[in-house]
């Protein structure tokens, strides 16, 4: 087994790869900008390394500062968690040339799944159903009109690149498609260096559904069931679940089994996801895009499979065959996750940095985990992402779980900085999401009608 890893990564996820890595016997070093020098993970990981200043270009995005912090720490293996540089073909590249193990797929297999358009001509050829849209890259607004007219209104564009809800725009009109076009385009470039478009036929009210698969190097391929991450806002995922409260089990079996056989196409190794759209009214499902690295949510999978994830990535990277086949994966209970971040939502969300005067982190009782980074009297930086942990429990049933949620959030106190633990329970509350009526459009009517 591996002696020491880096993880190239900050927060809750760093802490929670750390902490993997002690119960492995494993050595770790953190990597860590100037703001987040007292911060938790690198205060648990064995070693810690300043790459660099505030700005992520500088640090958690600088490959060369990474780099030479594993050579210099003389690590066999970098875990990237998720964001900054785990989907990043070009870091896990470099990782190989200095012969340090990149715990992720390789290279080789984030940019063809990276590219959105590359990814769907898979899965077509694979066999795994995939939503109507264009054949391949959109060059111009003309190539668009010519697309949509033919997909029929409404249609999404879609950056080949993105990802994070950038790129995307909903054309409801033929008079609304040009200008979403270009501004799709001029955000992608931003965002990714790329301006290569695609087009989908807009499956409206579906439910975004996605399947964990893990993936080793001696041609073993599973799934660890599925996962309800359709509660949105503005491509965001607020609220997981697992299982999906509506998905019938032939749906269900059908669609893992879709999973598995798109990870098989590709030549997966490492932990994934294969996301897809599921129309609840006509129990059809389709192809969305595959996440080449952990999720956020991969917590709520745990808890009903008792697979520990991250644990079972590094055992890949290794080169060890998976720890169990399909017939010992059973889906026991119901599992949920709310993502707590440091924002305001009465104004619109905004990020609310700031010093942590008091904290009660729920507690007590079986199935409830929390993970988190921050502590009395962490000073949350304003530079990066909100989210300061998830509240992740399980239940004999989905109503067992809602009802322990419920607990935990009124019992999680956080003084000094806004929070959205009250939103988190408002959607618990209501209605329509306790009978499990809610789709990827849920949260948008929601939040149309909410009050604090």
């Amino acid at each position: 087994m591996f002696d020491k890893i880096l993880i190239a990564n900050r927060g809750e996820i760093a802490v929670r790869i750390i902490r993997a890595c002690r119960e492995m016997g494993i050595k770790t070093v953190a990597v860590f900008s100037e703001p987040d020098r007292e911060a938790l993970h690198t205060q648990l990981a064995d070693e810690a390394v300043c790459i660099g200043s505030a700005k992520v270009q500088d640090s958690y995005l600088n490959m060369n500062n990474i780099i030479c912090a594993a050579v210099e720490k003389k690590v066999q293996a970098i875990h990237p968690g998720f964001g900054f540089l785990s989907e990043n073909s070009t870091f896990a590249a470099m990782c190989e040339e200095c012969n340090i193990k990149f715990i992720g797929p390789s290279a080789q297999v984030i940019d063809a799944l990276g590219n959105k358009s590359n990814a769907r001509d898979m899965m077509v050829k694979a066999g795994v159903p995939v939503i109507p849209g264009s054949d391949g890259i959109i060059e111009d607004a003309g190539k668009a009109h010519e697309v949509a007219k033919k997909l029929g209104y409404p249609v999404i564009v879609k950056a080949s690149a993105g990802g994070g809800g950038k790129g995307i725009r909903i054309v409801r009109s033929e008079e609304e498609l040009e200008e979403a076009f270009e501004s799709a385009r001029s955000e992608t470039i931003k965002a990714f260096g790329d301006d290569k478009m695609y087009m989908e036929k807009l499956v409206e009210k579906a439910r975004h559904v996605e399947v964990q698969i893990l993936g080793d190097s001696h041609g073993n391929v599973i799934h660890l069931g599925e996962r309800d991450c359709s509660l949105q806002r503005k491509n965001q995922k607020v609220l997981e679940e697992a299982p999906c409260p509506v998905l019938p089990e032939d749906v269900r079996g059908k669609m893992c089994n879709s999973a598995v056989l798109a990870a098989k196409a590709a030549g997966y190794q490492s932990a994934g996801t294969i996301e897809f759209l599921y129309d609840e009214a006509s129990q059809e499902y389709y192809f969305m895009e595959m996440n080449t690295r952990i999720q956020v949510e991969h917590p709520v999978t745990e808890m009903v499979t008792g697979v520990d994830i991250v644990k079972e990535q590094i055992n890949i990277a290794y080169g060890k065959k998976l720890s169990f086949s399909q017939k010992d994966i059973k889906v026991n209970g119901h599992a949920i996750e709310c993502r707590i971040n440091a924002e305001n939502p009465s104004r619109n969300f905004a990020p609310c940095p700031g010093l942590i005067d008091y904290l009660l982190i729920p507690a007590g009782g079986l199935g409830l985990r929390v993970d988190t980074a921050v502590y009395e009297g962490y000073e949350i930086p304003p530079f990066y992402d909100s989210m300061i942990a998830k509240v992740i429990v399980h239940g004999n049933s989905r109503k067992e779980a809602i009802s322990k949620m419920k607990r935990a959030l009124y019992e999680f106190i956080i003084d000094g900085i806004e929070t959205n633990i009250e939103f988190q329970n408002s959607i618990l509350n209501n209605p329509d999401y306790q009978k499990g009526n809610f789709n990827t459009s849920f949260l948008e009517s929601f939040l149309a009608e909410w009050k604090e």
